[in-house]
């Protein structure tokens, strides 16, 4: 296994609209493996394959308290949502930023998992919001677009500005 870069905001490969997964193959579970230890070791809850720069709709979430549980999902899809709740939300590929974001309170996801095997999974408060977080990221949305046009904006300049300081 090794630790993979994390993709940082504003950069714009963050933007891109990941591609399905065709074959489930030794690359991908090693994709797998590397982000699940990548988001292990930042430490985060949920990483998503464009922010290890890699445009395949694959993410890796485990919300446990002993971080034994991990999920891996490809081709992920929310299929139903309900009820709606408020949290604070962080990400990985934007440093610094703490957020409460508006997301439903329960979700249904349609995934395989690295074997290939069609999974349904029902989610309702972190590991909902986390599996919408993750989801979002394949889709080339962050958290940050939840939130107003003047918070984007602070971010963004924050974000370019830290860009702009160390590279």
């Amino acid at each position: 296994m090794a630790l993979l870069k994390i993709v940082e905001y504003p950069d714009t490969r963050l933007k891109g609209l990941a591609q399905p997964v065709a074959r489930i193959d030794r690359v991908i579970r090693q994709l797998a493996d590397d982000m699940a230890e990548t988001m292990y070791d930042a430490p985060g809850i949920g990483l998503a394959a464009p922010q290890v720069a890699a445009g395949q709709r694959l993410i890796v979430v485990d919300v446990s308290d002993g971080r034994n549980e991990l999920l891996t999902l490809i081709n992920p899809e929310i299929i139903e949502k309900s009820g709606e709740e408020e949290m604070k939300e962080g990400c990985l590929s934007v440093p610094g930023v703490l957020e409460t974001v508006r997301r439903a309170d329960r979700v249904k996801v349609r995934a395989q998992d690295v074997s290939g095997k069609t999974l349904e999974l029902e989610a309702d408060g972190l590991l909902a919001v986390c599996l919408q977080h993750e989801i979002d990221h394949l889709n080339g949305v962050l958290f940050v677009d939840h939130l107003s046009r003047l918070k984007q904006n602070l971010i963004r300049r924050k974000a370019e500005k830290r860009v702009r300081q160390h590279g």
